[in-house]
C-alpha cells in the first residue's frame, strides 16, 4: 500500500508537469539556445545525431508527451535525465517541432 501511494503521488506530479508544459507555447529560439548548451554533445550542432539519434522529424515519431518523458526520464541509455522546468521544456519542444 505504501509503494502504491508513493507511485500514485509521483505519477500525478508527472502528469501535472506534462499538462503545464503542454499548455505553454514555447519559443523555438530559446529552445535552440537550450539545445546548444545541453544536447549538442550527443545530438550534434545541427541535431543530425552523433552518439544520440538524429532529431529531425522526431516529432513525427514521438508525440509531445513521449518526448517530455524521454527528456525528463532519460528512457533510452545513454540518454541522461534532465530536470527542466515546464517553460524550458516547452521551448525544447518548440525547437524540436522546428526541425521537421
Amino acid at each position: 500500500m505504501i509503494c502504491f501511494s508513493i507511485f500514485f503521488v509521483t505519477h500525478n506530479e508527472n502528469n501535472r508537469y506534462i499538462i503545464e508544459t503542454l499548455e505553454l507555447n514555447g519559443s523555438a529560439e530559446e529552445g535552440d539556445a537550450l539545445f546548444k548548451i545541453n544536447c549538442v554533445g550527443c545530438h550534434g550542432i545541427t541535431a543530425r545525431g552523433l552518439v544520440g539519434p538524429d532529431l529531425h522529424s522526431i516529432t513525427q515519431r514521438l508525440n509531445d508527451k513521449e518526448i517530455i518523458k524521454q527528456v525528463t526520464g532519460g528512457l533510452t541509455p545513454p540518454m541522461p535525465s534532465f530536470e527542466i522546468d515546464p517553460v524550458n521544456m516547452s521551448n525544447i519542444l518548440k525547437y524540436l517541432h522546428s526541425l521537421e
